[in-house]
């Protein structure tokens, strides 16, 4: 039974990926909530049905005690077979009811629905670029990936287990008191009257509180997440008290958002409670003053009484529902602020997927500035033939990452193209671009998996034999056979933990190299791919990364300049620009910039800041 329920919606369901996402929140929820339209209705069907039969059951209650009024012998013989047909329906229908209804919603809308929205709002999120990346906390995205869906479910959740139900509920009990007596009705009429002005109140306050919290909430969650993840910064400069006071802001600032919410959540709950004794007093008050004046029966009585303390009972529960509803609405809006964010570097509306035969790369009067102006790059021309090796140098900010960045089309150029064998990338699929392209950073961030995870990740059909190949050329294999982790996962099934912190930097790099070269694309983009290693280490896998380049177009970015001195051509760049182009020698005869690096440098090292600018 509970299998059935719980298929009745799949989460991965096909559906069609918008690059302008739903921005407002009823079509947010119409477009998530499609596949469940008919289980909606059913859930909507079933909340009216069971409350039908509460205020049925009530109405009923109100009978037996009119019909109790008399001989006992009697009112058997005359009443005997109703009440067993109305106590095997409330023994077996009842529950029935009651257990569709609470299927419905807790094994198909509330774990289905999260599931779905969480699992299109990641794939929505991952189809960002990485410049939109750069412009967030991770912490703070991850957050509302996690908050969203939730809401999201417990909004529908309350419709249908707590909204749908009341109204009805109100209704059936509205027909009820009308039919034993119209004047039963403008007690409840007058009371409504007051919940409505106070439900009102409450809510036009409690959804931006609610949403005020949350923003407050996913601040403070990006907050500690960024802590955690720079831990080695902070211990390394003793900033413990410092990021204790960076935190305690945000959550001072999380603490008074949420007692803004708790206060009006407390005055809600102290006037409804004194409206709900007016209710109370007003319906069985005119019930029994109805009952004096011989107009109602005793049953009458009994079952307005009835129905007064199941409201008083229920409209708690119902103004907490309405609250949590909005309250959700309101982390459902926070989450829209990076749901609803447009994908702004997609592929062309025709894109083809990436024919590669030669590697020929051509730059044409490419100049980008982020946008600013300045900075970036400023009209380069370049064109790096088939299996040209081609070294990359400059002071930090030169614009050598910015180049490799809208190589790999991580932006959209803002003037120019680049073109691979004779395609401009702008109109080939962003996959296959990649894929054609291996790229050794000097960042060698590892994913938070074993270390074979880690090396498939170049090429995930790759064969155990070949990962171990890979692993032995980048020299990783002996130190990778003596890892094991806290959970006693030892070799190639050890976790690296996040970012591969649990590594040196120099066998991070190492993984790293294994990971490209199982990959083995046609163009290599190396970013001081052996800054990590020590200088035996290095020795032993330049011969490796010599060979690796063989028959591939090849950009070394590099500081250290003995490591590029062999490439076929050295680029030079200074504020954006190509100043000079030629061989290690060549331009040491010019005795221009690179000639001047050169005699600095000593085999030692150029402009090794962190390259921010670019």
């Amino acid at each position: 039974m509970f299998r059935f329920f719980e298929t009745l919606v799949d989460p991965y369901v096909d559906y069609s990926e918008s690059d302008r996402p739903a921005a407002g929140l009823w079509s947010f929820f119409r477009d998530y909530c499609r596949p469940f339209r008919g289980v909606f209705w059913a859930a909507g069907l079933m909340s009216v049905v069971v409350a039908a039969v509460e205020v049925g059951l009530i109405a009923y209650m109100g009978r037996v005690v009119d019909i109790l009024v008399g001989d006992p012998a009697q009112v058997w013989a005359d009443h005997g077979t109703e009440l067993i047909v109305v106590a095997l329906l409330t023994l077996l229908l009842r529950p029935a009811l009651h257990v569709i209804d609470v299927l419905l919603l807790n094994n198909t809308i509330l774990p289905q629905m999260t599931t779905l929205i969480r699992w299109r709002a990641h794939r929505q999120v991952m189809r960002q670029s990485v410049g939109w990346f750069e412009n967030d906390f991770a912490g703070r995205v991850a957050n509302r990936i996690m908050q969203t869906p939730m809401a999201a479910s417990e909004v529908v959740f309350q419709t249908f287990d707590a909204l749908t139900f009341a109204l009805a509920y109100l209704v059936g009990a509205g027909v009820l008191l009308f039919a034993a007596d119209a004047r039963l009705l403008v007690p409840m009429l007058l009371w409504f009257a007051g919940y409505v002005v106070l439900m009102h109140w409450t809510l036009k306050r409690v959804g931006p509180a609610s949403q005020a919290f949350s923003e407050a909430r996913s601040e403070l969650t990006g907050r500690i997440v960024d802590s955690y993840t720079n831990i080695h910064s902070v211990k390394m400069f003793a900033h413990h008290d410092l990021e204790l006071q960076h935190m305690k802001t945000a959550n001072d600032h999380a603490l008074d958002t949420a007692r803004a919410e708790m206060r009006i959540f407390s005055t809600m709950d102290v006037v409804l409670v004194t409206l709900n004794g007016l209710l109370i007093i007003g319906v069985v008050g005119w019930a029994v003053l109805l009952w004096m004046q011989g107009s109602a029966s005793v049953g009458i009585v009994a079952a307005a009484t009835a129905l007064a303390l199941r409201l008083n009972a229920m409209t708690g529960w119902i103004m907490w529902a309405l609250t949590t509803f909005f309250r959700e609405l309101g982390i459902v809006r926070e989450g829209l602020e990076t749901l609803s964010q447009p994908i702004d570097l997609i592929d062309a509306r025709d894109a083809q997927p990436l024919a590669l035969p030669r590697g020929r790369i051509k730059i044409d009067g490419l100049s980008h500035h982020y946008g600013k102006g300045t900075g970036g790059l400023d009209r380069i021309d370049l064109v790096i033939e088939p299996g040209q090796k081609i070294g990359l140098i400059g002071r930090s900010g030169a614009g050598k990452s910015t180049l490799v960045k809208l190589l790999l089309r991580f932006y959209d150029v803002e003037q120019g193209r680049i073109l691979i064998d004779g395609q401009d990338i702008s109109t080939v699929t962003q996959e296959t671009l990649r894929r054609h392209i291996g790229m050794v950073q000097q960042d060698s961030a590892l994913l938070h998996r074993s270390v074979r995870e880690n090396i498939l990740y170049g090429r995930p059909e790759a064969s155990e034999l070949e990962m171990i190949a890979a692993a032995k050329k980048a020299e990783a294999h002996d130190f990778i056979q003596s890892l094991a982790d806290p959970q006693g996962r030892t070799g190639y099934d050890a976790q690296v933990g996040e970012r591969g912190v649990k590594l040196s930097g120099g066998q991070r790099q190492r993984v790293t190299l294994a990971r490209v070269m199982l990959k083995d694309a046609p163009i290599l983009v190396l970013d001081e791919a052996t800054s990590a290693l020590d200088s035996e280490v290095e020795a032993a896998i330049q011969e490796t990364l010599y060979g690796m380049m063989e028959g591939k177009t090849v950009i070394a970015i590099a500081h250290r300049l003995s490591t590029i001195a062999a490439m076929d051509r050295i680029l030079v760049m200074d504020a954006g620009r190509i100043v000079e182009d030629g061989t290690h020698e060549k331009l040491l005869a010019r005795d221009g910039l690179y000639a001047g690096l050169w005699a600095r440098q000593s085999g030692g090292f150029i402009g090794t800041d962190v390259e921010a600018a670019e």
